[in-house]
């Protein structure tokens, strides 16, 4: 396989279960902090704790892959242009949201 070369995802026939019990991972814990966790600005010792809710979390496992894959997709592409209009609209609209 070449570099551009990339394995293709392995398709699931049924619904993915976890294979953790209760209290052992928290998915919602491990969402909130994905961005970071892809980026590498964790401490290892939650890094760690992610990887092991990973291996016990086949759901988390493919949303991580797929967050992956958007993030690079996401940073190969050019940067849309935005007209003078769009971006006061836009601020606009964050500060009207950040306000509520």
């Amino acid at each position: 396989m070449t570099k551009k070369q990339t394995a293709a995802p392995k398709k699931q026939s049924k619904p993915l279960s976890h294979r953790h019990t209760p209290g052992q991972g928290h998915c919602m814990d491990l969402l909130r902090q994905l961005s970071a966790y892809i980026d590498d600005e964790l401490p290892s010792d939650i890094c760690r704790e992610i990887r092991t809710h990973l291996g016990a979390c086949p759901n988390c496992e493919v949303f991580i892959a797929s967050l992956r894959q958007t993030v690079t997709l996401c940073r190969h592409r050019p940067v849309p242009p935005l007209k003078s209009s769009d971006r006061v609209s836009m601020r606009r609209a964050i500060l009207d949201a950040a306000k509520a």
